[in-house]
């Protein structure tokens, strides 16, 4: 599937940004912001069922192959959040990018309650600017805004698909295709330090950002660009 893509910038070096489940190209402004001052050509991508995107059938090898038919293959750096980083591991062999960084990825998610999507319909009912405020004291104000469009341009289905064929399955790369940085947060439960040394020992580097929970870059931004510092 060709996917919605945006590109910023006009440098001689490119980076790939992909989002995570229940958002859009739009959680990168400012990431994307700091890439471009730094000389990079930003390339951000809505992934099937989200923003400007088709939706359509949805599967992990899906949301790879979605990135290999709509991005650009030897960029200098590629970076995925969450689901964005499970798609982006199963893309890498084909784009084939000089750095990867997976920021807090999912490769690893417990099951699932059997009412999990109808719960998070229920949350969408709700969830203006004030309750991401609420849930996200430490965002900025263009964060929480373009969570709330997020939300209003998320297809539902794909969170059943998240619960039914992620959650409770092990996605954990055996291995490195490309230098690769693994970045969590210090308060998140999505990479455990468990995971992380084990994928220390698959030959990935692993940075923890302390005070930054599931959306390091949204929650910590200096901290974040500081822990990428020597990837980009």
């Amino acid at each position: 599937m060709k996917l919605e893509t945006y590109t910023r910038g006009t440098g001689d070096r490119t980076a790939l940004l992909v989002h995570g489940s229940m958002s859009s190209h739009e959680t990168w402004h400012a990431v994307g912001a700091e890439l471009v001052r730094r000389g990079y050509r930003v390339v951000s991508v809505d992934m099937r069922g989200h923003g400007a995107s088709p939706r359509g059938d949805y599967s992990v090898a899906a949301l790879g192959d979605d990135l290999v038919d709509s991005l650009p293959a030897g960029a200098d750096l590629a970076v995925g959040h969450s689901m964005g980083g499970v798609a982006l591991s199963l893309a890498v062999d084909r784009l084939r990018p000089g750095r990867a960084v997976y920021v807090d990825p999912a490769f690893r998610q417990p099951p699932m309650r059997a009412d999990a999507g109808e719960r998070m319909r229920q949350l969408f009912a709700v969830a203006d600017a004030a309750h991401v405020r609420e849930r996200n004291p430490r965002w900025s104000d263009a964060d929480v805004e373009s969570e709330v469009r997020g939300f209003a341009a998320f297809d539902p289905e794909f969170f059943d698909f998240v619960a039914a064929e992620v959650a409770g399955n092990d996605f954990l790369p055996e291995k490195p295709v490309v230098p690769s940085l693994v970045l969590r947060g210090g308060n998140s439960v999505t990479v455990t330090p468990r995971d992380g040394r084990e994928l220390e020992g698959r030959g990935f580097t692993v940075r923890v950002v302390e005070d930054a929970g599931h959306c390091v870059h949204r929650d910590d931004l200096p901290g974040f660009l500081t822990a990428l510092e020597e990837w980009l």
